[in-house]
């Protein structure tokens, strides 16, 4: 298939593309940048110059593309209500250019931690959390009026692995800085996790999958209690692990306080998906995260 993907070099976007290209599809990345585009071109994919907000070639591209996997967004969560409307956005233009071919699949990214807070989440259900600006999911379901085969992957609170820059390395940098890796409460409330290349073959499952389901969960494992995440790197820093109030977490804190359990039961039967990568904590509790 031809596959047009945005974020292409991205933390989980570079991955999908990697598997996509080895698996032998055309993949067309978007990409913001000349040194971009060479990272690109290096592995067998064509560079398509430009943004999120440059909505008429975004539609011109998915118009000439069999599949759209929508993996970008920006996560500047100083303006986070903006980048949702970006995202909501980019995702009509995309299914706009899809339209008029039925069958086309366009799946966009999303996230467990919408999902329900505080209990086990599972495909079966619907995003439940709307105080969050986010609408990746009601948008993409919105496409599916246009005879689209639509789908969602979301993905755990963390997609860990070498080269991480999100949650966890925050984390590791906040405890660097405060010298206490941290937990709130008790510390029982749970993370769930995936590895990268995991979440990238998952990717590629979906969109070869004739499966109609809409929602996927790129989970490997369910729950990781969140104390035992600050052990590891307590460990790691050689500095002490201890409870700390929401506020010492600053614009963190509804995650490092969230309890945001998820399954992959059906995700994991129904496409025969089995992660093999390490897990967070054996990944954490090496030179992944903390090099020699």
């Amino acid at each position: 298939m031809k596959v047009f993907i945005t974020g292409s070099t991205g933390w989980v976007g570079s991955a999908v593309v990697q598997e996509l290209v080895k698996a032998g599809h055309q993949v067309l990345g978007l990409v913001r940048s000349g040194e971009q585009a060479a990272a690109l071109a290096a592995t067998g994919a064509q560079a398509v110059p430009g943004s999120l907000d440059d909505l008429a070639l975004l539609a011109q591209t998915a118009t000439r593309s069999d599949a759209v996997i929508h993996t970008a967004f920006n996560h500047d969560f100083s303006k986070f209500a903006e980048n949702a409307e970006q995202d909501r956005r980019a995702i009509r233009a995309l299914a706009a250019g899809l339209a008029g071919t039925p069958g086309r699949r366009l799946i966009v990214t999303s996230g467990t931690a919408l999902v329900s807070p505080g209990t086990v989440a599972t495909e079966a259900m619907e995003q439940g959390d709307l105080s969050h600006p986010r609408r990746s999911e009601s948008e993409a379901q919105a496409a599916q009026a246009l005879g689209l085969r639509v789908s969602a992957v979301r993905l755990a609170p963390t997609v860990h692995g070498a080269g991480d820059h999100g949650f966890v390395p925050a984390l590791i940098d906040l405890a660097r800085r405060t010298g206490v890796s941290a937990y709130v409460g008790d510390g029982s409330n749970r993370w769930s996790a995936v590895h990268r290349m995991d979440a990238a073959r998952l990717y590629r499952l979906v969109l070869e999958s004739a499966e109609p389901r809409f929602a996927w969960h790129g989970v490997a494992e369910e729950g990781i209690r969140f104390r035992d995440i600050a052990e590891v790197i307590g460990k790691r820093l050689n500095l002490p692990v201890a409870p700390r109030g929401a506020d010492h977490f600053g614009w963190f804190a509804r995650f490092a306080g969230g309890d945001f359990p998820a399954s992959n039961a059906i995700t994991r039967d129904a496409l025969q998906w089995t992660p093999a990568s390490p897990s967070l904590l054996d990944d954490l509790d090496s030179t992944a995260y903390f090099p020699d």
